[in-house]
């Protein structure tokens, strides 16, 4: 069926057979259908949705659009865990090695950012000489060697996943369940797991702002992996404020090194990293009880064991072999720092999460075509937590850019993001309903 009347049925609320749904993917995979209709496509999607089976279909047909990996011979479990996005969340830099000390071998493979959150990519490719699309004998290898590899997605996996998700980031056709579910797994699958944790952000930071859609879009993965043989569970996760203190790329990476190295312990960042680390342990087999796979996370971390996975997993992809000692000599930094001041005495009662992330892109720290580079230096540090009781005139962030004007209009940009009240505002639990497939 020609490509256009495969998006004309999809447009009406007609359901797509399995093979109609294949041979579109086939087509956006090679390229013998234009951008337009991948967009077009996609945004009938985004408006009528899909059947479980036409979710399942094209998860398949995603994931069979390239190399599937196979770890035989590693001997230990292989899991992974996937973030659907949000400000501040560089949770996968530490979790990875902190997974891998404990006995697991994590090939995770990463995105870049998706409008207005940050991508794994973009963050670790702050670091010189760090590749994250390596050849498989080295992504190999360094698993092998270092229990951990955060990477990117290379030609041959996955790649009509690859092409869509470069679009939909530019189409306003992001927030869309049939559309995620596909893309997360279609990668996931493809790269070889046993098991799976998803963390699904709810607020007005994530892409899906109600707690509802939330759920439903987790249970739309945990379904979907589940009925392909990945054991798979989700949290569903807070973003109404940054996870951690800061958003941007180097930014990311040097609160990842610094959280390692046990400097954030007691935060929000530290409870959902360490949660999502006992998680993994328990998906995988090789713990059953919660308290004990999250004493033996905690275990690795403040041991150091994690941080030299991490240091480890650097340079075997690239990166200076002396990275976790000298961060910030490698890492680029932005010229110019703006302090954001309270306008009033109070409380951090509510911020513009997504305002945030927005206003990281616009000094350069994120895309708004899918060509355009990504200043790693620039971003927003310092932040506030929620909750946090300010004087006027007292900084609650700060703005990293590369001049002044630029710098000057962030910090406008991300005070009025910030709701400052008289009284302090109720504490909200970071991590909400666990969704399984019993």
């Amino acid at each position: 069926m020609l490509p256009q009347e495969i998006i004309r049925r999809k447009r009406d609320g007609g359901t797509l057979t399995r093979e109609e749904i294949t041979g579109f993917i086939e087509g956006l995979a090679n390229e013998t259908i234009s951008e337009g209709q991948v967009a077009a496509f996609a945004m009938a999607v985004f408006f009528r949705g899909m059947t479980p089976d036409e979710i399942v279909a094209l998860t398949l047909a995603m994931r069979d659009s390239g190399e599937v990996l196979s770890w035989a011979g590693v001997g230990k479990p292989i899991a992974d865990k996937h973030s659907t996005g949000g400000v501040g969340d560089n949770v996968s830099l530490m979790l990875a090695p902190i997974a891998a000390a404990c006995g697991l071998a994590v090939p995770m493979i990463s995105g870049r950012g998706l409008g207005h959150t940050g991508g794994t990519l973009d963050k670790l490719q702050s670091i010189p000489g760090y590749d994250v699309m390596p050849s498989p004998a080295i992504f190999r290898r360094t698993v092998d060697t270092a229990g951990c590899a955060i990477i990117g997605q290379t030609g041959d996996l996955a790649p009509a996943d690859k092409r869509l998700y470069a679009i939909r980031d530019v189409t306003a056709t992001v927030e869309s369940i049939p559309l995620i579910t596909a893309s997360i797994l279609s990668k996931k699958l493809a790269a070889g797991l046993e098991s799976l944790v998803l963390d699904v952000k709810f607020g007005n930071g994530a892409f899906m702002a109600k707690p509802k859609d939330a759920e439903a879009l987790a249970r739309s993965l945990v379904r979907v992996a589940n009925g392909a043989g990945v054991k798979t569970t989700a949290l569903l996760t807070d973003m109404n404020e940054p996870l951690a203190d800061c958003a941007g790329n180097a930014i990311e990476v040097l609160n990842a090194v610094e959280f390692l190295k046990g400097q954030k312990a007691g935060t929000r960042l530290e409870e959902v990293t360490l949660a999502f680390g006992a998680e993994m342990l328990i998906n995988a087999g090789v713990e059953i009880d919660a308290s004990v796979a999250l004493a033996r996370c905690r275990k690795v971390l403040s041991s150091g064991e994690a941080a030299e996975i991490f240091g480890r997993m650097v340079t075997e992809l690239g990166g200076p072999a002396d990275f976790m000692d000298k961060a910030t000599h490698y890492l680029p930094r932005a010229q110019v720092e703006v302090p954001v001041l309270a306008d009033r005495d109070g409380y951090l009662a509510a911020c513009d999460t997504r305002g945030l992330g927005l206003a990281v892109v616009a000094l350069g720290g994120g895309r708004q075509r899918p060509s355009d580079a990504i200043d790693h230096g620039v971003g927003i540090s310092g932040f506030r937590p929620l909750g946090s009781k300010v004087s006027k005139g007292e900084p609650i962030a700060f703005v990293q850019a590369n001049d002044p004007a630029s710098a000057e209009q962030a910090a406008r940009t991300v005070a009025d993001c910030y709701t400052i009240g008289d009284g302090k505002p109720a504490d909200a639990p970071v991590i909400g309903m666990r969704i399984s497939a019993e």
